[in-house]
């Protein structure tokens, strides 16, 4: 206990002396009474100091964005340790911050003046909030080592905003809430390197994690409750929605968050990615994928995971739920793999609201997948518990559909795939019930099905 106590002083003393080198905005005229326009001596301070800049407790009132030129600023942290509020009354956003990387996450690729003036600009405990319609919270352009951690946005346009090109972003331990736009927004960004993790994002109208556009690769989003980021007013959207139907998308891992919320919004999705790049033709493969979504609590929304023209997705050990039109749909895909995922339906959810959850999975022109230890139940959705259309060269192995509507397996227009050792019971009396419903399809291995139906 005695080491404890002097550890944590140590911590406290070692605080005290840090921020004696910071510079108080109140130093530069800040008044921080919500009232006063504290744009200038913001503005001030960041162009005086540099370094470490304190926004004491306060709330400081803008009219216009602040702008961190890292070239002229040289390394940048603002400190508001959880008890600084912005508030952000003119259009843009709060915090803009321009760095002069045009390297890659390479080494040899960044200018040593990034290491001596520009590297890792950071906002740690700020509160911003939105008071104009366009009132943002933070944008990055060229940046290295971005790192925004223990920051609340709330009622800004978007949040968090990466333009143009960046480099190795980090955001942690943030509360992105009720912004009329997106929480993360990636627009049109040349971005690798992106981990979000241990964050809370909600109640944004225009998506919660969304990439438009741009080339991103490598990112990384882990830990965090997603919810309810789609407005029943707003153009369709997901809780994580990387749509990068102009520009291309690669090497992204979704895990261990909760995500879920509203199906009321049209076509809303927990997970959407579009990867259609530019227009193909003839034998020209995907090249935009690459893509694991693993160990996610995936509900309440109208499709849980949906996939288009993206390749090499590993979706695996996920619970989903409550998925009004499908829990995973898969279109124009190659190299899909789902393996023991559980799809549920938990009576304590209320199904029986009107729209009633489908939870049903469908396949459609897609190739070369594999769907493993799957158990599909209580599925309504049209055609089957799971429907493959135009497809090819799938393997289909120690599934069970338990009391799915009018079949198990729908298979139309399939070939060159394989059904093995699975389940399809249904407990239900229906005439019209098949256990594996297959039209206009050849060249199947059908075989060790146990089916049991009750007529």
């Amino acid at each position: 206990m005695k080491n404890r106590f002097f550890s944590f002083l140590t911590f406290l003393l070692v605080g005290v002396v840090l921020n004696t080198n910071a510079h108080s905005v109140r130093e530069s005229g800040a008044i921080g009474d919500g009232k006063t326009d504290d744009t200038t001596a913001i503005q001030d301070a960041v162009k005086r100091s540099g370094g470490l800049i304190q926004f004491p407790p306060g709330a400081y009132r803008l009219t216009r964005p602040i702008i961190i030129d890292l070239q002229k600023t040289g390394f940048v942290s603002l400190i508001g340790n959880g008890i600084a509020r912005i508030i952000m009354e003119g259009s843009g956003p709060a915090f803009r911050f321009i760095g002069t990387h045009q390297g890659t996450a390479d080494p040899e690729t960044v200018n040593p003046k990034i290491w001596d003036h520009e590297r890792m600009p950071t906002v740690h405990g700020l509160e911003i909030i939105g008071k104009n319609i366009e009132a943002c919270g933070i944008e990055a352009i060229g940046t290295m080592q971005l790192t925004i951690r223990q920051t609340n946005i709330r009622e800004c346009l978007h949040g968090i905003q990466l333009v143009k090109r960046n480099r190795n972003v980090i955001i942690s331990d943030c509360h992105l809430y009720n912004n009329h736009g997106i929480g993360v927004f990636l627009d049109h960004v040349n971005l690798h390197q992106f981990n979000i993790a241990n964050s809370h994002i909600s109640y944004n109208d225009g998506g919660g994690i969304v990439v438009r556009g741009g080339n991103v690769r490598n990112i990384h989003i882990s830990n965090c409750d997603i919810e309810a980021n789609m407005s029943a007013n707003a153009p369709p959207t997901a809780n994580v929605f990387l749509d990068n139907q102009d520009g291309s998308i690669g090497e992204a891992a979704i895990t261990g968050c909760t995500i879920q919320h509203s199906h009321k919004a049209p076509e809303s999705a927990n997970i959407r990615i579009f990867a259609l790049g530019p227009p193909r033709s003839g034998d020209q493969p995907i090249r935009d994928g690459n893509i694991t979504i693993s160990g996610n609590v995936l509900s309440d929304v109208r499709f849980n995971i949906h996939l288009r023209q993206v390749r090499g997705v590993t979706i695996t050990g996920n619970t989903m739920w409550k998925a009004y039109d499908r829990n995973v749909l898969v279109e124009d895909c190659t190299r899909v793999v789902l393996g023991s995922n559980v799809y549920d339906r938990n009576p304590r959810y209320g199904y029986g609201d009107g729209s009633d959850a489908k939870l049903g999975i469908a396949f459609r022109n897609s190739s070369s997948c594999i769907l493993t230890g799957e158990q599909i139940v209580g599925t309504k959705s049209s055609g089957g518990g799971l429907v493959l259309q135009n497809c090819h060269g799938f393997i289909i192995n120690g599934c069970s559909f338990l009391n799915c509507r009018e079949s198990g397996i729908m298979l139309n227009k399939v070939t060159d795939s394989l059904i093995t050792d699975c389940i399809i019971r249904n407990d239900q009396a229906d005439f019209n019930y098949k256990p594996v419903n297959s039209t206009d399809s050849s060249q199947n291995l059908i075989k060790n099905l146990l089916i049991r139906t009750k007529k």
